[in-house]
């Protein structure tokens, strides 16, 4: 696989949720899978993301929430949007209520992923985000 296909994907955590297991085993799987694989530590700031988002020149960011932290995700969607970062993908895993999913789903979150999923459909959903995220960067 050529180094311009590898999807290029930040695994963090935004808020004050440091349960960081189910991040690494995600971001484990994801290079397991082939991807470039950025990871951080918990407890990131929304402008640290957007920032680190952009100097990696990432596809796909995946944030793990396992408390109540992805309250705070449409706020990262906007941010990336006034960074000229709108094309970037993004996608939620961890617990999140049925009811809050619909709020990050019209922010602009692409998928949200429960505990259960599959590393392979993970795997296999970002591969594939990662891919309309360059269509849509070329044709721009």
């Amino acid at each position: 696989m050529s180094a311009a296909l590898i999807p290029k994907v930040l695994v963090t955590k935004i808020g004050f949720d440091g349960h960081d297991r189910g991040s690494r085993v995600v971001a484990a799987a994801l290079r397991d899978a082939g991807m470039e694989v950025i990871y951080t530590p918990p407890w990131q700031e929304i402008p640290a993301v957007v920032k680190l988002a952009m100097e990696e020149d990432v596809d796909v960011i995946g944030i793990s929430s396992l408390a109540t932290d992805h309250l705070i995700v449409p706020k990262l969607m906007a941010a990336l949007r006034e960074a000229g970062l709108g094309d970037v993908g993004v996608v939620v895993g961890g617990i999140v209520p049925d009811q809050e999913e619909k709020n990050l789903l019209d922010a602009g979150v692409a998928r949200v992923f429960h505990p259960g999923s599959a590393m392979a459909d993970i795997a296999s959903f970002v591969r594939e985000l990662a891919a309309q995220v360059r269509s849509r960067r070329v044709a721009a």
